[in-house]
């Protein structure tokens, strides 16, 4: 697989943020949690039209925990990289917790600039979890579509 890597991060990169790129790049590669989940409370897919990245996540909730997290998808480094991250973050973590995830959250983690065009790419792990969020909440009880 062939990466382009100056599609993740714009412009000149310090030590530190070569660091997180090369991080980023790992968790494309080797991602973390990747599959999906045979027994889950909830699941949501999302794409983004623009550019064709796709997730498709997986939450397994345990007394309102989150006990595990799975994903499919297809997509970009920064995408696909996110969700590897993001699946991680939120293990363990309350549902409370998890909807306070925020967009600087993402960017904290991928920690490098992101320009406006993969902005979205970057967000999109976050979209698929809230929405997921809300659509599981607002069917009142575990849904497995």
């Amino acid at each position: 697989m062939k990466i382009d890597r100056d599609q993740i991060g714009e412009g000149q990169l310090s030590e530190e943020q070569e660091i997180y790129r090369e991080n980023i790049l790992d968790h494309y590669k080797h991602p973390h949690n990747f599959g999906a989940l045979l027994h889950y409370s909830f699941k949501h897919r999302e794409l983004n039209p623009l550019c064709g990245d796709e997730i498709e996540l997986f939450v397994a909730l345990e007394e309102g925990r989150v006990e595990n997290v799975g994903f499919r998808g297809k997509g970009c480094a920064i995408s696909q990289a996110c969700m590897s991250m993001l699946s991680e973050e939120i293990k363990k973590k309350n549902l409370g917790e998890v909807k306070e995830t925020q967009q600087d959250d993402i960017l904290k983690m991928l920690g490098i600039r992101v320009g406006v065009v993969r902005m979205k790419c970057a967000l999109l792990p976050l979209k698929t979890l809230h929405r997921g969020i809300e659509a599981f909440e607002n069917n009142g009880k575990n849904t497995t579509h």
